[in-house]
């Protein structure tokens, strides 16, 4: 303990909770004084290298994950957080690698150094507060009115962050935002032909490297997209309900709650399901979105991701996705101008049977 509170520096590996929650973990350390050590983007190496550490059917989001704890090592940070999140509500819980994610780091990589491992389990009554109070007293903070304060600065940061998200500013620009204290107003919405949400995990989705980039793919074929930030999470919730369902995972807002929230208010024109191949609750989760979506006539795609897969073979499903939803909408508004136009002669009839014009 005595030579971690020497150090006051912490690495986070760029991976799972990051996606989500460092705008909170940014403002909670740099409150209680700890300097924050970010590991580097995801790169085709930093996978590589997290997959020769674990067995070859681990799910890809965790070889990311351990492939930036061993990028921070390399980059001689040896403090690294890795919470174990089991729990975010009472029996609404993570999958089991999430949940058991600092034993899988700990049994995997056999190289000195230090982790705070923090748990958050609301099903066994560890709250917010337990969560904030562990990873302080890992560095000899035991004041619960400064840890506090710290959790009042990483939420303040947070909020602001979900604020910009919410309006519509895109994550990158929010984030940057957020964390240098700012708060951006929405830009002016540009009209575009056909729009999408994404249902898929924040770590999944704004890693640009496993998502090989998708949002900016999708805009350049003129596309708006959607996302989980763009969905307050009580509605989300809600639209949870409204389709009959019941949230069990704690990462279902993400993924059910927000393709809900869109296909019960008809805000879109598709929906695109983004996943790591081989995740159990993901498929779960997708499956249910199908059995709704061709229920309402909703298009749904599901794109797969692990280490292997091919950007060639991806855009190719995206581009045939997006033309077929094109084709989709030409063929509504063809309907649609047609029906209009038998209204008017309908009218029109109408129109010269009481003026006496038809003989």
């Amino acid at each position: 303990m005595e030579e971690m509170l020497l150090h006051k520096k912490v690495g986070i590996p760029r991976a799972i909770s990051y996606y989500n929650n460092y705008p909170f973990y940014y403002g909670f350390f740099t409150a209680l004084g700890i300097e924050v050590v970010l590991s580097d983007k995801t790169t085709t190496k930093i996978i590589n290298e997290g997959s020769s550490y674990v067995v070859s059917d681990t799910c890809l989001p965790i070889k990311v994950f351990t492939g930036h704890v061993v990028n921070l090592l390399n980059k001689g940070c040896d403090v690294i957080f890795v919470p174990s999140l089991q729990s975010t509500g009472f029996k609404i819980n993570n999958c089991s690698k999430i949940r058991g994610l600092p034993e899988i780091i700990r049994n995997v990589i056999n190289k000195p150094f230090t982790m705070i491992e923090p748990t958050l389990d609301k099903t066994e009554n560890i709250g917010f507060h337990d969560f904030c109070m562990q990873i302080a007293e890992a560095f000899g903070i035991t004041d619960s009115k400064i840890v506090k304060a710290a959790a009042k600065a990483g939420w303040k940061i947070y909020d602001d962050f979900l604020e910009m998200t919410q309006s519509g500013v895109p994550y990158k620009e929010a984030l940057e935002n957020a964390l240098n204290g700012k708060v951006l107003k929405k830009s002016v919405d540009i009209v575009k032909p056909l729009s999408v949400v994404i249902m898929a995990h924040g770590y999944n989705l704004f890693d640009e490297r496993i998502s090989m980039n998708i949002i900016k793919k999708l805009e350049k074929m003129d596309v708006k997209v959607y996302t989980s930030l763009d969905v307050p999470p009580q509605k989300a919730l809600s639209s949870i309900k409204q389709i009959g369902e019941i949230q069990y995972w704690a990462n279902e807002l993400e993924l059910t709650g927000t393709a809900a929230y869109y296909l019960l208010n008809n805000k879109v024109d598709g929906i695109v399901a983004l996943s790591a191949f081989g995740c159990g609750p993901d498929s779960l989760m997708v499956d249910e979105m199908s059995y709704h979506c061709k229920e309402k006539g909703m298009p749904l795609i599901h794109l797969t991701i692990d280490e292997h897969t091919g950007e060639a073979g991806f855009v190719t499903r995206l581009e045939a996705f997006v033309d077929m939803l094109m084709r989709k909408k030409r063929r509504q508004f063809v309907k649609k101008s047609e029906n209009i136009k038998s209204a008017d002669v309908v009218k029109l009839r109408e129109a010269k049977i009481l003026t006496g014009s038809v003989k």
